[in-house]
């Protein structure tokens, strides 16, 4: 164990980041399912109500769901089709436009959220216990740079553009 300390800390900065961002998924993700079992559900479904309920005032489209979520389509789509078997979610068409699905959450999603906001809300306290407002502060400037950073490379690769 004291060898593999020793190779971390020699690590450049910008290796220890990048590795840092998959652990920190993979072990969040774990924790959070771990919560959430005895709901039954995922924490992706979790992470989709979260983002319908806090980032849109009106039913969000799959799509918008997606872009925010930093997911596809298709995969937005079947968290949402799991979610609404479980009667939390409606996926409907929308009025002006059928080809387009909105998300929209049940009464019994709203208050299933509800009560499971409080397990959410406390996780995330103790995820970030001991770092203290000005850490948090730095550390949201940054993920906002990596996240513009993100969208820049998605923009190329989309356009076909490759950096060497």
């Amino acid at each position: 164990m004291e060898v593999l300390m020793n190779k971390l800390e020699m690590m450049d900065n910008l290796q220890y980041l990048f590795g840092s961002i998959f652990v920190i998924s993979n072990r969040v993700d774990s924790l959070l399912q771990r919560e959430f079992n005895e709901f039954d559900i995922t924490t992706k479904q979790w992470f989709l109500s979260i983002v319908i309920d806090n980032l849109f005032d009106n039913p969000p489209t799959i799509k918008e769901a997606a872009e925010e979520m930093g997911s596809s389509h298709q995969n937005v789509k079947q968290i949402a089709l799991k979610l609404e078997q479980k009667g939390l979610l409606i996926l409907e068409k929308d009025k002006d436009d059928g080809r387009v699905t909105r998300l929209k959450l049940t009464e019994n999603g709203h208050d299933f959220w509800i009560k499971i906001k409080r397990e959410g809300t406390a996780f995330t306290r103790k995820l970030f216990n001991n770092i203290d407002k000005d850490e948090l502060e730095v550390t949201r400037k940054v993920m906002k740079k990596i996240l513009l950073n993100i969208n820049e490379l998605d923009k190329k690769n989309e356009s076909g553009f490759k950096e060497d």
